[in-house]
């Protein structure tokens, strides 16, 4: 059993209070049942007594019982009429062929009239038929009994039953009391626990929360005082040394950042500054050189050059993502023109390296977005399939539109990558293979760019392998 020492002082408080109310609302209940069916079963047993008290009228004027005509007398049918003599023996009854031989003055309604003039019974079983009857029997004055009885079937015995509507609203009064009664003892049991509680933590030095208030009373008041007193002068002291730390997190992780930000742009501008440098530096020592191999020279300082732009490109948009929200400017612009638009842009450099891309979005997708992150978004995501997928086939679906939020996923059928490379992904200069990135001119930024901007548009990106091979990338982008 489940013991009250278990639950909380409110819900044993709640449940003594809601004991005490049900066992009080159901001996009324009980009570009135009883009355109720007692009262009803005594309206029966009067129009039996009518019935009654024609039939002796009748035979003090010389009727003989079979002769007598019930059928005025409703709503009860098939009556049963028994007349029984002074001594107990049944001298007629209408409803049996042979009379009984057995003495009736033990029978509940025939003890009652013989000592009180008239008496019922409300359910008996009748030995002659085997059937159950409510019966009603009355005295004459020359000591015969007439009693008269109506079978006890389904539809008498809801006659007899007590009114359900009073036992509903008994039922809802109940529930009244008790949803009074939880609040009641809930009040008073936050009171206690609260108090016993703050000095604990006051006891124990542990910290002091003021966002649970007690009840609005006047014992509420004054302990909603105290703890806030305390709370406060606890929080001053809490302040001042959370703004220390944070402060000194804050200035150290600046500085982390700065570091490492400039370590990586370092490590990435060394490779094409030292190419160009090497390249400028060979052209003029070697004044003889051919004009073809001059153009070699200069095409390699343009394709460093280019690749030095695209590394202060992409620095420069994280930047502006870093600096926050507020320096985005956002417009309503159709998402599906702006896919639309890049595929047709990245479909001849898909074709070049043997791969097609297949756009299976035609549904206007509007939202409120900055269009050139979502572009930087999917030519980033492309470019990539495109150069380190080594698959024939890029596809973007929208796979989840509804509310304001808008899922789309792009996917390539090439190789995919190692699975302790999915969690770092998307961080800054992260490559799977730098030597091959390096040579096909990527940045190492472009990941971090796409997960930046789809954050910066309420939303997330998950990458994962599928299955039958490739990556599989999922945006969720937020409309409002």
């Amino acid at each position: 059993m489940y013991s009250l020492n278990k639950l909380s002082y409110p819900q044993r408080l709640f449940v003594w209070l809601l004991g005490y109310s049900l066992l009080m609302v159901g001996c009324f209940v009980v009570f009135q049942y009883h009355r109720e069916k007692e009262f009803k079963a005594e309206e029966i047993d009067k129009q039996l007594q009518l019935i009654n008290t024609y039939i002796l009228n009748e035979l003090s004027e010389g009727y003989d019982v079979p002769d007598i005509k019930l059928d005025e007398f409703k709503p009860f049918d098939n009556i049963r009429v028994s007349v029984i003599s002074d001594k107990g023996h049944i001298i007629y009854d209408n409803t049996l062929d042979s009379l009984p031989k057995t003495n009736h003055l033990d029978r509940q309604e025939i003890r009652n009239a013989v000592l009180n003039g008239s008496g019922y019974a409300v359910r008996r079983h009748s030995e002659s038929t085997g059937n159950y009857y409510f019966y009603s029997a009355k005295k004459s004055d020359e000591g015969n009994i007439v009693r008269t009885a109506v079978p006890y079937s389904v539809s008498f015995s809801g006659l007899l039953q007590a009114d359900y509507g009073f036992l509903w609203i008994m039922g809802i009064i109940t529930l009244v009391m008790c949803i009074l009664g939880y609040f009641a003892t809930r009040r008073v049991g936050l009171h206690i626990i609260r108090l016993n509680r703050f000095a604990e933590n006051v006891e124990n030095g542990a910290q002091i929360s003021d966002t649970e208030p007690f009840p609005h009373d006047e014992l509420g008041e004054i302990s909603n005082h105290i703890v806030r007193l305390y709370a406060r002068l606890q929080q001053a002291v809490a302040d001042r040394d959370s703004e220390h730390r944070a402060a000194l997190h804050e200035q150290l992780e600046k500085e982390r950042i700065k570091k490492q930000l400039t370590n990586n742009i370092n490590h990435e501008l060394k490779t094409p500054v030292a190419s160009i440098r090497v390249s400028v530096e060979t052209m003029i020592t070697h004044r003889d050189l051919s004009e073809e191999k001059q153009m070699l020279f200069l095409q390699r300082c343009l394709t460093n050059t280019e690749r030095l732009q695209r590394l202060l490109t992409d620095v420069s948009l994280l930047t502006r993502m870093d600096d926050g929200s507020t320096s985005i400017i956002k417009e309503q612009v159709n998402l599906t023109d702006i896919i639309n638009d890049v595929v047709e842009d990245r479909q001849i450099i898909a074709a070049t390296k043997g791969m097609t891309i297949e756009n299976y979005i035609s549904r206007n997708i509007v939202m409120d977005g900055n269009p050139s992150l979502l572009e930087a978004v999917f030519n980033n995501l492309i470019d990539n399939a495109i150069v380190y997928s080594g698959g024939t086939k890029i596809k973007i679906e929208l796979i989840g539109m509804g509310g304001e939020k808008v899922v789309i996923a792009l996917s390539d059928n090439g190789c995919g990558v190692l699975s302790e490379h999915l969690p770092r992904l998307f961080e800054r200069f992260y490559r799977i293979d730098k030597g091959r990135s390096r040579a096909a001119g990527g940045t190492g930024l472009g990941l971090s760019i796409v997960k930046n901007a789809v954050v910066l548009h309420g939303g997330e990106i998950t990458a994962e392998n599928q299955n039958s091979g490739g990556l599989l990338f999922k945006m969720t982008f937020s409309r409002k």
